[in-house]
């Protein structure tokens, strides 16, 4: 018989007699159901996943004939040290003898799949489109001087504040933005400080991208599925939530779920012994697909967050409304009025474009003088959309036929007029989208879109972890007077951590799992690039100076 654990809250909690459901999309979820039987010993049977879609804000697929779409990816590399925690426990599809992680390093150890961009901006020019210079930053004394401010600023005082408050305009013209930007200047000046705070060693290489990590093709295949095969085959179950009901008594605690299943309505009801695992929020909340020939749909409304289908805005607007008539409760679960309440502000427009002729990739091979997969990511920075591309390693879906290649990109600005196609660029249909990019890049256009498929997808929250907060919006982990429910996901606090999507929720899914069922064990710590002082001095120095 398992050992049972004491938990940070006193509770005694014995594994074999532990149900653990974990509510919500993605990789938080599915991070603390690989520890809850690595490392906590729950039985697989009993850890119950409750999704209303696979994998949350990782989610890709397609076909070659309808067009492939890719979801959000994130940029990997060493400082990813929870994710790739994770990883090694998990087995690759293409050979289960490895792990995901050796998979990734095998990978990335091949010369040829090194990341090196030769051509991070790319301006229009006189005679077509120009490799921009990014060696100079484009900062002035001035923007040196506001860097240097923000970065040894308390966060009390970035409370709410946003990064434009912080910056002169000319700020924002300079190649050091343009680079950094997806973080937009109304962003969280506190979660700008954070991001220059982690990220700080990798500044000089923001030019060249230089030890980024590749996966073998996109993060859904080489990441989330396999970790789902695994989770399946140990027996996990996977089932369709709905929402949450809570108990109201002293402490924080979940008493019932609602599900459906094969379109029948259930009910569990959550025992003593049991726990609850509830990722906030959701970054694909209301996401509208359009088509080749059509736009994506109207942006939504708030009131649409709180019916998705995938209720992460919902589930959590229950617990905060319940919290308010119980005072105790009250500054304990966070708001999230604060993120899903200002599209306008998180909204972004991305795309997949399917080609089925050779011609562009060539072409941008020899614009950029890089290879597909190691040029990182690709910005047109005079485009009124503020359009970037990513040309990855090929093939990009595990089952893609090898005539066929996929790349995609998206765009900070899909409210403004497009500087080819006169409309803004969440009113265009995919066909539009390419023509706008590949007038940019002075490529032809007849027989590439004759042989393209370009699928657009508006996501209203895209970047809302990165609103502006004040101190408390965000919950912790394991609130206060929590007994059974723990929080998971980008909308929960870690100090002194930057959202990160992939690395930040699995470092809240190992922290709620470790706590939860009272293991003596933490996460590794954040990979700071401040703590080595004498690096910190030369990076500061090189950027600054």
């Amino acid at each position: 018989m398992a050992r049972g654990h004491t938990t940070q809250n006193g509770h005694l909690r014995q594994p074999e007699l532990t149900n653990a459901y974990l509510v919500g999309d993605g990789i938080a979820s599915l991070t603390a159901a690989v520890h809850l039987i690595q490392d906590a010993r729950v039985p697989p049977s009993q850890v119950h996943i409750l999704e209303s879609r696979p994998s949350g804000s990782l989610y890709s697929t397609g076909t070659p004939g309808t067009g492939y779409v890719v979801s959000p990816e994130q940029m990997l590399n060493f400082s990813c040290v929870c994710l790739y925690d994770l990883l090694s426990i998990v087995p690759s599809l293409n050979d289960p003898a490895k792990t995901v992680k050796q998979e990734i390093n095998e990978f990335n150890a091949v010369p040829g799949n090194k990341t090196y961009a030769n051509s991070r901006l790319i301006t229009r020019g006189t005679d077509g489109p120009q490799i921009v210079d990014t060696k100079e930053l484009g900062l002035r004394e001035r923007d040196r001087l506001d860097l240097f401010n923000i970065y040894r600023e308390s966060e009390k005082k970035l409370s709410n504040l946003r990064v434009i408050d912080c910056f002169e305009e000319e700020f924002f013209r300079t190649n050091f933005w343009c680079m950094w930007a997806t973080m937009q200047p109304w962003h969280s000046a506190m979660e700008f400080r954070r991001y220059l705070h982690r990220f700080v060693l990798g500044l000089p290489r923001i030019n060249t991208l230089e030890r980024l990590d590749n996966t073998l093709y996109n993060q859904y295949d080489s990441i989330v599925l396999p970790i789902e095969t695994y989770l399946k085959a140990q027996g996990v179950n996977f089932k369709h939530a709905v929402r949450l009901t809570f108990a109201e008594n002293s402490e924080i605690s979940v008493n019932g779920i609602h599900f459906s299943k094969d379109d029948d309505k259930e009910f569990i009801q959550v025992e003593g012994s049991d726990i609850v695992f509830l990722t906030l929020g959701s970054t694909l909340a209301c996401a509208s697909v359009g088509s080749n020939h059509s736009p994506c749909g109207p942006l939504s409304s708030a009131h649409d967050a709180l019916r998705a289908s995938d209720a992460g805005w919902s589930n959590w607007s229950s617990l905060f409304f319940s919290s308010l008539i119980n005072p105790p409760h009250a500054a304990q679960l966070g708001n999230p009025l604060s993120f899903y309440s200002r599209m306008t502000e998180s909204r972004s427009l991305w795309f997949t474009v399917t080609l089925q002729n050779p011609e562009f990739f060539k072409l941008f091979e020899k614009l950029t003088s890089n290879d597909p997969g190691t040029g990182g990511l690709t910005t047109l920075k005079d485009s009124s959309w503020l359009l970037s591309i990513v040309v990855p390693h090929q093939p990009y879906f595990l089952n893609q036929p090898n005539d066929v290649q996929v790349f995609w990109g998206y765009a900070l600005f899909p409210e403004k007029i497009g500087d080819s196609v006169r409309k803004p660029m969440f009113e265009c249909t995919g066909k539009e989208i390419f023509k706008e990019l590949l007038g940019h890049l002075n490529f032809p256009e007849d027989y590439s879109r004759r042989d393209s498929i370009t699928i657009p997808c508006m996501i209203p929250y895209a970047t809302s972890p990165l609103l502006t907060r004040r101190h408390g919006d965000r919950p912790q982990v394991i609130p206060k007077g929590s007994s059974n429910l723990a929080l998971l996901g980008q909308f929960v606090e870690i100090p002194e951590d930057g959202v990160f999507p992939l690395e930040y929720s699995v470092r809240t899914a190992q922290t709620a799992v470790f706590k939860m069922m009272g293991i003596q064990k933490q996460p590794k710590d954040i990979c700071k690039g401040d703590k080595n002082l004498m690096t910190l001095a030369k990076t500061l120095k090189e950027l600054l100076l």
